[in-house]
């Protein structure tokens, strides 16, 4: 079957009740005499034949130098952008997102329909977690990450997620935002900007966001190329530890009784011991080449090129031993403020952007509690409450119940629980008149 086959109407009953918008396009290949239907799962799919990806398989036939084919979904197949996007879009997802009233007070707007929309139910069938881990997949993977926004009388009802390959967004002659999302039965609907939540990363037109994908899918083929060189090697390389050499031709009784004493001494319970060679036999053992060594080191570094392409520190890779023990509390406050914060700022003001009035967004903020992940050990916290209350002579600058809050239990109603203590002294000084009492 040829490749421009795919792009002319099918009188197959199948081909015909597929959707009009996604192509199924196989990977290069030799032409056969005889060839059966071509299966979704051998080649690969396309948005429509508009994606951009589809312009670039066309083109290259894999879109990248190094042979192989970078899409969303087969770029996850490896495990360092795995780490990456799974440790940021959960780390996301997983941070309260709060709405709180601007001013001196700075309390949670418990009262507002949009706090439960971003804290508990966003729809029908997602979780505020699935919500927010989904949508920043996608802004990573992307680029862009859209949300139908469903309103009635100025409030937010829903958020539903709308597929990035679906939508395109552009400015019209107005120089307004308009969003035209093609439905499944291929037919296209257009969205004004106050309905359609977007997220958008490092952008070059503020339209639309760069996916960091394709920008780095040279990297990530060359990642993809070097674990298939992996598997090959296992699959079809020599793995043997060593060889036994001898100088003529062994008899089929000897090589019988040699193969016999080696099966004898395999297994963890031999270990160590030794083995009696017969017939002027040699053993010598295999050692790693230096094509091995350089094999590793290319993986090592693609590891890096990654890490670098999505702005998540080497250690959380897994790749370093050094920085964990007492490096621990500054590597997460390295990743807050150089991996997320980044991601909070982009959440926060496209929440009041578009989710909120030009009326509520004088009164109200959307904020992400990034304390959650910056919580130190038992000893840790209760230091830092300690001087928070004022003991030591410090200047208090916490309330009983502030501290509670933080501990996430429950309001105490004693005296004073909602005021600044004064400062306490744990030692008494020689001239205290208490002590000269």
């Amino acid at each position: 079957m040829r490749f421009l086959d795919f792009f002319r109407p099918a009188a197959a009953p199948e081909a015909q009740s597929r959707p009009s918008d996604v192509v199924d396009v196989p990977a290069p290949a030799a032409e056969a005499p005889a060839a059966p239907s071509v299966q979704a799962s051998t080649g690969h799919l396309f948005a429509g034949l508009d994606d951009p990806d589809l312009l670039a398989f066309m083109r290259t036939g894999s879109g990248t130098a190094s042979g192989a084919y970078v899409n969303a979904s087969k770029a996850l197949q490896n495990m360092a952008l795995l780490r990456c996007v799974t440790l940021i879009s959960e780390s996301i997802g997983m941070l309260p997102l709060n709405l709180v009233e601007r001013g001196d007070e700075k309390r949670y707007a418990t009262e507002h329909p949009l706090y439960d929309i971003l804290k508990a139910k966003p729809n029908g069938w997602q979780t505020a977690y699935e919500f927010k881990a989904l949508m920043q997949l996608r802004v990573m993977m992307h680029g862009n990450a859209y949300a139908r926004v469903i309103w009635s009388r100025d409030q937010v009802l829903r958020l539903i997620p709308m597929c990035p390959k679906r939508v395109t967004a552009d400015l019209d002659d107005s120089w307004n935002m308009v969003y035209k999302f093609t439905r499944k039965d291929g037919h296209q609907i257009t969205l004004p900007a106050d309905e359609v939540f977007h997220l958008r990363d490092l952008s070059e037109d503020g339209v639309t966001g760069l996916s960091r994908v394709r920008l780095a899918h040279e990297a990530i083929g060359i990642a993809q190329q070097a674990e298939k060189a992996a598997a090959r090697l296992f699959k079809n390389g020599v793995m043997a530890g060593g060889a036994l050499s001898a100088a003529g031709a062994l008899t089929d009784k000897a090589f019988g009784r040699l193969q016999e004493s080696i099966n004898d001494k395999t297994g963890a319970e031999n270990a160590g011991k030794w083995m009696i060679l017969e017939e002027g036999l040699k053993a010598e053992q295999f050692a790693n080449t230096a094509a091995d060594s350089q094999h590793l080191e290319n993986r090592n570094h693609q590891i890096e090129e990654i890490a670098r392409a999505m702005g998540v520190p080497r250690p959380l890779l897994m790749m370093d031993d050094t920085s964990w023990g007492s490096g621990i509390e500054q590597l997460a406050i390295l990743f807050i403020q150089f991996s997320l914060q980044h991601w909070f700022t982009i959440w926060e003001q496209g929440i009041e952007r578009t989710l909120l009035s030009k009326e509520d967004g004088k009164k109200l903020r959307a904020k992400f509690n990034e304390r959650a992940l910056l919580r130190g050990t038992l000893k840790d916290q209760a230091e830092f409450f300690t001087k928070a209350l004022g003991s030591g002579g410090h200047a208090p600058w916490m309330t009983q119940n502030e501290v509670r809050e933080l501990q996430d239990l429950a309001r105490s109603n004693d005296k004073g629980a909602d005021e600044l203590r004064a400062p306490t002294n744990q030692a008494k000084t020689p001239n205290d008149p208490a002590k000269t009492a």
